[in-house]
C-alpha cells in the first residue's frame, strides 16, 4: 500500500464554501513537513487548510504560527463508559425518532444552534453559509448521513435535536446536539443527550464519545454532568493562503 498523501482536497467543502479546500493528514508540524504541506497546496491551489494539531506538541504551535497558521478552536473529546444503568425511563421532554416532516424545523434550529464552530469564528467563511452548513448536516443526518436522530418536542413543536452514529460494533459518536432558542434553559440538551446514550446502551455500545469546542464551556458543563470524561484537547488551525505567504 502507498504512503499516505501529505493533504488531501475535500471536494465537498470546496463545493460547498465556493472555495478550493484541503486537510493536513498530520497531528504535528516540522519546519520539512511545514515547507511539503505549503508546495502541496501551491501545486493543488488551495485557498484554505484544515490542520487538527496535537495540543502537546511545543513545537508545532511555534511552527504553524510562523506559517501562518491561524488557531480557530480547541477541539475537546469526552467518552463515556455505558453500562446497564446508562439505559433511562420514560423521557420527561418527549423524545422520539425524527421523521422526515421534522427536517424544516430542525434545519430553522441548525442554522442559529452551532454558533461556537470554527467556521463561524475563522471569520472568512459568511455567516450565512455557516448556518447553512449546519442546515445542510442535520438534514443529511435525518436521511442517512447519521445512525439514528432524535428529536425533543411535538411534531408543530420542535425544542431541539441530537444526532447519533455508531462508528463500530462498541463505539458510539454524538453528533450534533442543537436547541431552540425559545428552548434554552429547559434542560432539552442534557435529555437529548440521556436519551441517545440509553439508545447507545441499548445497541450494546461500549463507550460513547462526543467532541466540542474549547470555548463552548456549557456544553462541556453539559456532558460533565451526563457522565462524560475528558479525554483529549486538540487544535483546530486554519491556513488561508489568501493572507500571504512565509519570506523564503
Amino acid at each position: 500500500m502507498g504512503a499516505t498523501a501529505i493533504c488531501e482536497y475535500l471536494e465537498w467543502d470546496s463545493q460547498f464554501f465556493g472555495r478550493r479546500i484541503a486537510r493536513a493528514n498530520a497531528s504535528c508540524l516540522t519546519e520539512e513537513l511545514a515547507a511539503e504541506i505549503e508546495t502541496w497546496c501551491n501545486v493543488h491551489q488551495i485557498e484554505c487548510l484544515y490542520f487538527l494539531a496535537s495540543s502537546s506538541d511545543r513545537e508545532t504551535a511555534k511552527i504553524a504560527q510562523v506559517n501562518m497558521f491561524r488557531l480557530v478552536d480547541v477541539r475537546v473529546t469526552l467518552d463515556l463508559c455505558v453500562d446497564s444503568d446508562s439505559i433511562p425511563g420514560a423521557s420527561r421532554i418527549g423524545v422520539r425518532s425524527a421523521v422526515e416532516h421534522d427536517i424544516p424545523a430542525l434545519r430553522a434550529i441548525a442554522r442559529t444552534a452551532h454558533r461556537d464552530s470554527r467556521f463561524y469564528y475563522d471569520g472568512n467563511f459568511p455567516d450565512r453559509l455557516c448556518g447553512e452548513l449546519y442546515e445542510t448536516w442535520v438534514e443529511k443526518s435525518c436521511r442517512g448521513l447519521a445512525t439514528k436522530v432524535f428529536v425533543a418536542g411535538e411534531a408543530n413543536d420542535i425544542a431541539g435535536y441530537v444526532t447519533c452514529h455508531l462508528s463500530d460494533r462498541l463505539t458510539g459518536q454524538v453528533g450534533l446536539v442543537g436547541v431552540a432558542t425559545n428552548s434554552q434553559g429547559k434542560r432539552i440538551a442534557s435529555g437529548l443527550v440521556s436519551h441517545a446514550v440509553g439508545w447507545f446502551a441499548q445497541e450494546g455500545v461500549e463507550t460513547v464519545r462526543v467532541a466540542t469546542q474549547g470555548r463552548n464551556v456549557r456544553a462541556q458543563r453539559l456532558y460533565q454532568r451526563c457522565g462524560f470524561v475528558t479525554r483529549s484537547a486538540e487544535l483546530w488551525y486554519h491556513r488561508w493562503f489568501s493572507e500571504g505567504r512565509k519570506s523564503p
